[in-house]
């Protein structure tokens, strides 16, 4: 399959089903928030950028999280028992998306989330469209995810975590307050052990 160049006087995309196998759809030079919302719209998502080109994917299958089916092991249950954190929502997302993009992670080195990504999801959250969940360990910021909400999807983008369980019990946290708001699907993208174990699991992209 081809890889298709975008055309930056226009926010639209190829049809995702002309994706190569690895997801990879297309490639452009920004980040502008209408792209961006465009992209999510259908599925479609930028993971990483090379020497000014940001590479845009649309994965099949696609790793989700339905809230309804959301599992909770006795461990976590012991977490939120212990009430070992507190929970925000919005209360400071640059620092959220700066962490993640600090974050280091087997198998990787560096981040995809560079500078041009905190500026335009910083952009996005400005406008009421990307979110942040912040866990807290008092008044030290320990833990958080962001991600983008359309309609009632919630397209998680990335977490970190400075004290063991803090991610996973954001991630729990705020899948509870999106099933309690009526959001019925959260994408998670590609597929990891950590959301594995809370429920996630693949379906085919025509699902979305």
């Amino acid at each position: 399959m081809p890889v298709y160049k975008l055309d930056n006087k226009t926010f639209s995309f190829p049809n995702p089903s002309f994706a190569e196998r690895s997801g990879l759809l297309a490639v452009g030079s920004d980040l502008h928030p209408n792209r961006l919302l465009t992209a999510y719209s259908h599925g479609i998502f930028p993971w990483y950028g090379s020497e000014g080109w940001y590479f845009w994917y649309t994965p099949d299958p696609r790793f989700v999280l339905y809230p309804t089916e959301l599992k909770i092991h006795k461990s976590m249950r012991s977490v939120f028992n212990q009430q070992k954190f507190r929970y925000t929502i919005d209360t400071c997302f640059k620092e959220v998306i700066t962490a993640c993009s600090e974050a280091s992670r087997n198998g990787q080195n560096g981040s995809w989330i560079t500078p041009a990504f905190v500026a335009a999801y910083t952009d996005l959250h400005e406008q009421g469209l990307a979110h942040s969940m912040e866990v807290w360990e008092g008044d030290t910021l320990v833990g958080g995810l962001y991600g983008v909400a359309l309609g009632k999807v919630f397209s998680g983008e990335s977490m970190f975590a400075r004290r063991n369980n803090a991610s996973k019990a954001g991630f729990i946290t705020l899948t509870q307050i999106l099933n309690q708001a009526g959001f019925w699907m959260i994408d998670c993208q590609q597929e990891t052990q950590h959301l594995l174990s809370l429920g996630a699991r693949n379906i085919a992209r025509n699902d979305l």
